[in-house]
């Protein structure tokens, strides 16, 4: 998988997908297609169990490439056809069929912050920060998922002024799994895409299904969807090599149905 700003690696069912647009990592509409193509690829692709979504050099990424906006409004159609590229690429990575864990390996800034909401899994680097800073710029987009992770006050506080929040804060409130050393960020991270990479990937397809499906469900539909999920896991191959596998006190060989 090629692309000019982003990086695609796979490897032991593991694709590393890091933005690759120096010096910050800007969204413009290139990074933005891409990203949308490459994570439906993923999706997809049955060498795939995991992703890692990281950026390259120290910023995950500034968000939105602001030189883009102030031609927009000259041609008609033109920010409605921004908005939905902006929606999709965010959509691409939250709607993937495969569990991703976000590498936040510095700042991470409105849309940035953006594509961290849409992974699974975050851990963060001790010099990493999320933030909302669209104020700044006059401008104002976000709170739709800000909130969810943040209580009124400081989800406000962040759209109203910009502020930071470091990764160490983060981990206080229990947002990211941990906060490490640059140094340590990919390593941790890996070791944790090598965990779920040995899992069954047809329960691993249905586990993230359901992490997304019961989050708007009445916790009586919830429930019994997921029972049903259940139900037909245990017919399939995989299932059963598990429990054998648990059974005979070994290493377990999927084979994907």
């Amino acid at each position: 998988m090629e692309y000019n700003t982003l990086k695609v690696e796979i490897a032991d069912h593991i694709a590393t997908v890091t933005l690759n647009r120096p010096p910050v990592n800007a969204q413009n509409a290139e990074l933005r297609a891409e990203i949308t193509e490459a994570f439906d690829i993923l999706s997809d692709r049955e060498d795939v169990r995991v992703i890692v979504l990281t950026g390259s050099g120290k910023v995950f990424s500034a968000g939105a490439d602001i030189r883009e906006r102030p031609n927009l409004g000259e041609n008609p159609g033109a920010y409605g056809r921004h908005n939905r590229l902006v929606r999709e690429s965010y959509y691409a990575v939250a709607e993937c069929s495969k569990p991703i864990i976000v590498a936040i390996n510095g700042p991470a800034m409105g849309a940035g912050f953006g594509l961290v909401m849409a992974s699974d899994i975050w851990v963060a680097s001790e010099d990493a920060y999320v933030s909302m800073p669209e104020i700044n710029v006059g401008l104002a987009g976000g709170m739709t998922f800000v909130r969810k992770y943040f209580s009124q006050s400081t989800a406000r506080r962040m759209f109203y002024t910009g502020m930071k929040v470091s990764g160490q804060e983060l981990y206080r409130l229990g947002l990211v799994e941990a906060c490490v050393p640059a140094d340590q960020l990919m390593p941790y991270c890996m070791d944790l895409a090598r965990e779920i990479a040995s899992k069954s990937p047809v329960a691993l397809r249905l586990a993230k299904e359901a992490a997304k499906m019961t989050e708007v469900m009445p916790t009586r539909d919830a429930y019994r969807y997921e029972q049903g999920n259940t139900v037909a896991l245990s017919k399939t191959e995989d299932t059963r090599e598990a429990q054998r596998a648990f059974l005979e006190k070994r290493a377990p060989r999927f084979v994907g149905r």
